[in-house]
């Protein structure tokens, strides 16, 4: 799931080295995600994986992410 995450990532932020992307990595912080590439990463992991956002995604690492989507994929 990870390795699949990495590959949206980089569709909405093509600078970042998604080499290095751990579940730890911090959206904000680590890779400069603003609230503009946060909404761009809903969007295509919601075309990706046929679910939908019901709240505000508060996510603050990759590993959020990827728990959020396993959780609404089961």
């Amino acid at each position: 799931m990870l390795d699949e995450l990495k590959k949206l990532i980089k569709e909405v932020m093509p600078d970042v080295n998604t080499d290095e992307v751990t579940a730890d990595s911090q959206l904000v912080e680590d890779l400069h995600f603003d609230s503009l590439a946060v909404m761009m990463l809903a969007m295509n992991i919601e075309d990706a994986y046929k679910i939908t956002f019901d709240g505000p995604m508060n996510f603050k690492t990759v590993g959020d992410v990827v728990a959020y989507v396993e959780n609404a994929k089961k």
